[in-house]
C-alpha cells in the first residue's frame, strides 16, 4: 500500500543475482525464477469458476511429487520418517491424524497443524501433509481440513480451526497442544489463539508462525521491497486470494490481520520463521517486535535468501528450519510439563534427528 504523504523512492531496474551464501540447492532453486503462475481469478465473485480452476490446479500435481508443494504449504520438510494417517471427526471439522514411527502411545503431545495457501491443501493434500509433518517433527500431528473460499471466506476458516482446538481440549491439556502453520495457516495460528483467549479458553503450550500474511492491507515494506525477489510471489493472485478470503470483511479486524491484535493479555511462546528475500519478511517481524512489546517470549529465524516457500523443501536450510521448530516444539513441552511417553524408541527419534540434519 503507498504511502501519499511521501513521494515513493525510486529504484532503477536491476537485476537480481542469485547470491553465493546460501547453499548450493538453494542456489538452484532461486535460479528457476519465479514459481508462480498467475491464476487470474477475476472476477472474484465468479466462484464457481474460481473453484474450478482451483481443482484443475491441484489435479495438474502429478501423483507422488507433493513435497514440493508440501514443504510450501505446512513447512516442513521430508524427513524420511514414515508416518500412519487417519481421517477422523473433530466437532463436524475433518482432521487428518498423523502419527510418526516409533512413538509410543503415552504420548499425548499434539502438534495441530494449519495449513497455508488458503485456497487448496486440504483434503489428500491435507493427508499427505500430516504424514510429512508428523514424520518431521517427530509428535503426532492433527491437520485440520479446514473450508476454503471462495465458497467459505472468513471467518469460516477461523471457525474450523477454533473447533478442532475446542475438541483437543475435552482430551487433553492444553500444555500438551502446540499450534502452528504456514502462510496463511500461520495467519490462522495467531487468529485462533487470539480468539480463544478472547474466548476464555486456555492457552497451548506454543505457537509456531512460518512467514504469515499478518496484514492483509498490504501495507509491509517487505511486500514492496520483495516483490521482484521473491520468487513464490504473484502479487495479483494474492491480491484476489485475499479478496476471497475477506470477502468484504474490514482487512483490519485482528482476526484478519493479526498484526493489529493485542498480544499483551495473554500469548504463548511462539516461534517465528522467514527469509530475506519473503515478501512476508515484515509482516513476520512485525508480528515479533508486537510480541516482544507485550512481553511475550518470542524466537525469530531468518534464513539468507530464502522466499516465503524457502527452498520447496529441497535444500539444508528446509531442514534446518524444520529441524528448529522441532527443538522448539520439544523445549515448550518440556517447560510445560506436558505428558511424555516414558518408553518412546530412541532409534524412531534418533533416526528423525539424522534425517533433519
Amino acid at each position: 500500500m503507498n504511502n501519499p504523504n511521501f513521494p515513493p523512492l525510486h529504484s532503477p531496474a536491476h537485476d537480481l543475482p542469485v547470491p553465493q551464501t546460501p547453499s548450493p540447492q538453494a542456489q538452484g532453486i532461486l535460479a528457476m525464477g519465479t514459481q508462480a503462475s498467475s491464476q487470474t481469478w477475476k472476477p472474484t465473485d465468479d466462484k464457481a469458476s474460481i473453484q474450478a480452476s482451483i481443482d484443475a490446479t491441484v489435479a495438474s500435481i502429478p501423483e507422488g511429487q507433493a513435497g514440493p508443494i508440501i514443504s510450501a504449504i505446512y513447512g516442513t520438510a521430508e524427513s524420511g520418517v514414515a508416518a500412519e494417517v487417519e481421517l477422523i471427526d473433530a466437532g463436524g471439522v475433518p482432521v487428518y491424524v498423523g502419527t510418526p514411527e516409533g512413538l509410543g502411545d503415552g504420548d499425548r503431545r499434539i502438534y495441530l497443524a494449519i495449513h497455508g495457501a488458503l485456497v487448496y491443501g486440504g483434503g489428500e493434500l491435507a493427508r499427505t501433509g500430516a504424514a510429512v509433518t508428523a514424520g518431521g517433527l517427530g509428535v503426532q500431528t492433527w491437520v485440520v481440513d479446514y473450508r476454503m473460499p471462495p465458497y467459505h471466506p472468513f471467518p469460516a476458516p477461523l471457525e474450523d480451526c477454533l473447533t478442532v482446538y475446542r475438541t483437543l481440549l475435552k482430551d487433553r491439556s492444553p500444555n500438551e497442544i502446540i499450534i502452528g502453520g504456514m502462510s496463511i495457516g500461520a495467519n490462522l495460528t495467531l487468529a485462533t489463539i487470539l480468539r480463544a483467549r478472547d474466548e476464555g479458553l486456555p492457552m497451548p503450550a506454543a505457537a509456531v508462525v512460518n512467514s504469515p500474511p499478518a496484514d492483509l492491507t498490504m501495507s509491509g515494506d517487505s511486500v514492496q521491497t520483495n516483490a521482484h525477489a521473491d520468487i513464490s510471489f504473484n502479487r495479483e493472485d494474492l491480491a484476489d486470494i485475499f479478496s476471497l478470503y475477506t470477502d468484504g470483511h474490514d482487512r483490519r479486524d485482528p482476526l484478519v490481520s493479526p498484526v493489529h491484535g493485542d498480544y499483551s493479555k495473554g500469548f504463548p511462546p511462539t516461534i517465528l520463521t522467514s527469509g530475506t528475500r519473503d515478501f512476508l519478511l515484515s509482516d513476520t517481524v512485525r508480528v515479533h517486535r508486537k510480541l516482544r512489546a507485550a512481553g511475550v517470549e518470542a524466537e525469530l529465524h531468518v534464513w539468507e535468501a530464502a522466499p516465503h516457500i524457502m527452498f520447496l523443501g529441497m535444500a539444508p536450510e528446509d531442514h534446518e528450519r524444520t529441524s528448529e521448530i522441532r527443538r522448539f516444539l520439544h523445549q515448550q513441552w518440556a517447560s510445560a510439563g506436558a505428558s511424555l511417553e516414558a518408553d518412546r524408541s530412541s532409534d524412531a527419534t534418533g533416526n528423525a534427528a539424522a534425517a533433519l540434519r
